[in-house]
């Protein structure tokens, strides 16, 4: 992974200071609540319903173990004692004292850790496959790509003050996107020409919120050495031509739709002829980026035969079939740690979880572990003879959910629990959901379906593109939820359909149910939930839910 320079961690220390000259100002009352703002929002921190928010950056999803514990350390003295992992990848602490946030970043910061850049304006964190690097079939490793794009618009001058937030996820997997990437800014997809040379796709004008809307291809192929000047001409595009008296249509999604994608790849390729010379990225940089993400020196292995102990521990065996998945290299396996649980909110783990994971990392891993895009934990290189011992560990913590993929894993913001902007609570419904379906032969005959949840149309539960997705909306002061289906993030993206009317809470486990029903009445043979709702459509699931539960 990437480590900082004396340069980096100077920067980084000098900004902690900053904030803290600038926080002790505010408290002082010597800045209003309008000049502090953008400079909270430039260093992550919140004010959400009850309490601060902070969000901690942790780039393209990649922690060092080290790391994990200072944050565990840093919830436990200075928070509730637990942390939680947002869809884009980062870690946020929802019940920090204002006046304790210069502590925690200076903390952070021993580790390279800090929260810049992870709200306001500007270029978020970019987002890549959880198992970038280590899964079998990527094109190449996306993370340099991920790295070489953190390090430009890290601390950008003209990119401070965008029209709105602005993200970018990086795809080098041909057959799978576990990073939603249609659905971002700009979407960056590695991929091949016909020449075998190594380059990009650039999908422009992805998102959701308001006004869900897929990504526009608006150049099938760019080299490698020219990505950073092009993106740059993007940037400069959207500056210059994004709406600013209105935050509902500042994003790019609403500019690429005005424009047309052909109007604003025209902008681009023009902004582009002045940055492709001066921010051509040199060869001696992209292999530094390289280097910095080489291949661990992983022992020579071959894979375990796992029979006699699948026979011994059916549970064993079904976590393995379910919560690991297949890494490129012999004798090694990529082991995914739920946090979706009864009792508690999904993504969350407390200080003493963040330990074991931690611990984990050390001692089956090389030391690093990823966070996902569905709000749970990557070990990515795990020996297979040390499985069965890693799941017994995690088994006693109430971490082996082998459940991954399906039903019960969702995708789900903090909602009316904490969030501000939300119109009703998302948590709630989750738990309800996960205690109606709490049976694993249950889910397994599901199938894999993703189920997403978000308490506004702000969409940070990712509604929109769930195979099944719950909206919480305002009923002239009452909590209901809307239904919508056939959603879907993957290279063969959609947005799901409104099922209807919206539903008091306490329906919505039947209602769901009911859908569940209708599903496995009119499936086909080996037939997934997202391949039944694309044949049949909505009208079946339309008809039985309301007939039936309403």
């Amino acid at each position: 992974m990437f480590l900082y320079t004396d340069f980096d961690q100077n920067l980084l220390n000098e900004r902690v200071a900053q904030f803290r000259d600038q926080t002790q100002r505010y408290l002082d009352g010597k800045l209003t609540e309008e000049e502090y703002r953008p400079l909270r929002l430039q260093n992550g921190l919140y004010i959400q319903r009850y309490a601060p928010m902070l969000r901690l950056a942790v780039p393209y999803g990649l922690m060092h173990s080290n790391q994990l514990r200072k944050v565990a350390e840093v919830a436990q003295k200075y928070d509730r004692g637990y942390a939680h992992i947002s869809t884009r990848q980062n870690i946020q602490l929802n019940w920090p004292k204002l006046e304790d946030v210069p502590d925690i970043l200076q903390e952070l910061a021993t580790v390279q850790m800090h929260s810049i850049q992870t709200s306001g304006n500007c270029i978020r964190n970019t987002t890549t496959d959880q198992y970038a690097g280590v899964v079998a079939g990527e094109l190449t490793d996306p993370r340099p790509t991920c790295e070489l794009i953190r390090q430009w618009s890290t601390f950008h001058p003209e990119f401070s003050f965008l029209p709105r937030k602005f993200k970018i996820a990086v795809c080098a997997h041909p057959d799978q996107d576990r990073a939603a990437t249609t659905f971002h800014d700009v979407g960056v997809y590695i991929v091949k020409n016909d020449a075998g040379e190594m380059g990009y796709q650039i999908k422009v004008g992805g998102g959701l919120g308001r006004t869900p809307l897929a990504g526009h291809v608006i150049k099938e192929f760019l080299p490698r050495e020219d990505l950073i000047a092009y993106l740059d001409a993007i940037m400069r595009v959207y500056n210059l031509h994004g709406r600013r008296d209105n935050k509902y249509k500042a994003r790019i999604k609403i500019l690429v739709k005005a424009l047309t994608p052909v109007g604003f790849a025209e902008k681009v390729a023009a902004e582009f002829k002045f940055t492709q010379a001066k921010l051509k990225v040199q060869q001696d940089v992209l292999r530094q980026m390289d280097a910095v993400f080489k291949p661990f020196a992983y022992e020579k292995l071959l894979d375990e035969d796992l029979t006699k102990l699948f026979d011994q521990y059916p549970k064993f065996k079904q976590w393995f079939q379910i919560n690991t998945h297949a890494h490129k290299v012999s004798g090694y396996r990529i082991v995914m740690i739920s946090l979706k649980r009864a009792g508690v909110a999904p993504g969350d783990m407390s200080s003493n979880e963040m330990r074991h994971i931690a611990d984990w990392a050390d001692r089956y891993t090389f030391g690093e572990l990823r966070t996902t895009h569905e709000q749970n934990i990557a070990l990515t290189d795990v020996r297979q003879k040390d499985l069965f011992e890693l799941w017994q560990a995690m088994d006693r913590a109430n971490l082996a959910r082998a459940h991954i993929g399906f039903l019960t894993d969702m995708i789900c913001c903090p909602g009316g629990d904490f969030c501000s902007l939300a119109n009703a609570k998302s948590i709630p419904v989750y738990e309800a959901i996960t205690r109606r379906f709490d049976d694993l032969d249950t889910l397994y005959n599901l199938g894999e379906i993703d189920l997403n949840i978000s308490g506004c149309m702000n969409a940070c539960g990712h509604h929109h593109v769930g195979n099944i997705g719950i909206l919480g909306v305002d009923k002239k002061g009452e909590e209901y939820y809307q239904i919508t289906l056939g959603g879907n993030s993957d290279h063969d993206a959609s947005i799901g359909d409104i099922l209807g009317p919206s539903f008091p809470a306490e329906k919505i486990p039947d209602v769901l149910e009911e859908i569940l029903n209708t599903y496995l009445d009119l499936r086909h043979e080996q037939e997934s939930f997202l391949d039944t709702y694309k044949r049949v459509s909505i009208q079946p699931f339309k008809q039985r839910a309301y007939a039936d539960v309403c």
